[in-house]
């Protein structure tokens, strides 16, 4: 058993003067009892109760309909994840998206441009909208909140300056089928669900297995610390918001071919639903603290939402009042939860010191034992 020497007093046995509150748990509840697998939950319950209650809602095409529409959320939803995380936000994303519609609208229906070459095209100007919000945060240090509303209106702006009021509908069946195409024939699941799980897998993996990852988790804990721990902050922000702008393009560019329309507007006010589904999925507002695998319970606890509130007749207005007090509840539970574990931790804390007073033996100053704790 190691032990630990107090200053002025003996050594000390580790497990006598150090308590690990998150890991003194069985591993079965620090994986289950967590904010994101009580997302999960609640997406299984809503699912299920509108599967059983709601009219229309257990029919063939309820799922299938469910992703489509969720599509882009789901793709938008996994960098602005990192972005949350290091502490930052882009409210761009949604406005990135219409300009990627209108670049592939004008590029294939008026330069005459393939798809492929148009798509890549709009792909690579997200890259560079992506690049200017990076660039302004992280290194002239301006905070994302201003910068990505400028650019919120920016790119809108061009986007509509582009193509005005007018709508570009003419795109080839085989695209527009594509976008709504099904993995295998009567099935409930659309085939944009196989690029939305490959980059799903690719971000999980580089967010929670790679010392990129934990770069951005430790930029959200205290960007300071994570410069003297050897993370390059502003390379990882500037990477952070060019992921998300080349990401949103493509959501752009199967919004398009979904709709079949590619219009200035498009996707107007898209940002708010990600960033709903981004912090009802468990990530934290200041940064350092989230889970995808959340995030994505999120994302469809909303769809499902729409989707029966709809199937019942309430008007968009109602559906956006319910979603945003689910939002503002799960803000409220994630402060309280955390005041309630800060005031248990001071209880041990206080309960460990009379113990050790009891037997004669020191234990740790208080902060080291909420610093362990952490």
């Amino acid at each position: 058993m190691s032990t630990t020497t107090t200053p002025g007093g003996p050594a000390l046995s580790e497990r006598e003067t150090r308590t690990y509150r998150a890991y003194s748990r069985p591993l079965w509840m620090r994986a289950l009892l967590t904010r994101e697998f009580a997302v999960i939950f609640l997406l299984v319950a809503v699912f299920l109760y509108a599967r059983g209650s709601i009219e229309f809602f257990d029919g063939p095409l309820t799922l299938y309909y469910l992703f489509l529409e969720t599509a882009p959320i789901l793709l938008i939803a996994l960098p602005m994840t990192m972005v949350v995380i290091t502490g930052e936000i882009d409210l761009s994303v949604a406005s990135v998206v219409g300009l990627s519609s209108v670049l592939v609208g004008i590029l294939h229906v008026d330069a005459g441009l393939s798809l492929p070459v148009a798509g890549a095209i709009a792909i690579a100007v997200g890259v560079v909208c992506g690049a200017f919000n990076g660039f302004l945060v992280a290194y002239v240090g301006l905070p994302s909140l201003a910068v990505t509303i400028g650019t919120l209106a920016l790119y809108r702006g061009i986007a509509v300056g582009l193509l005005g009021t007018e709508a570009k509908t003419d795109f080839p069946e085989r695209w527009t089928d594509l976008a709504r195409e099904r993995i295998s024939e009567g099935s409930s699941y659309p085939l944009v669900l196989v690029p939305i799980a490959v980059l799903a897998v690719l971000f999980v993996l580089v967010l929670h297995f790679t010392p990129f990852g934990r770069g951005v988790f430790e930029i959200g804990l205290n960007d300071e610390a994570a410069h003297f721990t050897g993370v390059d902050v502003a390379r990882t922000k500037f990477v952070t918001f060019v992921l998300a702008g080349a990401i949103s393009a493509f959501a752009g560019i199967y919004f398009t071919l979904y709709y079949g329309s590619a219009r200035g507007d498009n996707a107007t006010g898209m940002e708010l639903q990600v960033i709903a589904a981004v912090l009802l999925g468990g990530v934290s507002i200041f940064g350092g603290k989230g889970a995808l695998h959340g995030v994505l319970a999120g994302v469809l606890l909303i769809g499902v939402i729409n989707s029966a509130m709809r199937l019942e007749g309430y008007t968009v207005n109602v559906i956006n009042i319910v979603i945003g007090v689910l939002l503002v509840l799960s803000v409220i539970s994630s402060s309280l939860l955390s005041w309630v574990s800060a005031l248990t931790s001071g209880r041990n804390t206080g309960l460990l010191r009379r113990r050790s007073a009891a037997t004669g033996k020191r234990s740790l100053p208080e902060n080291t034992h909420e610093r362990d704790a952490r």
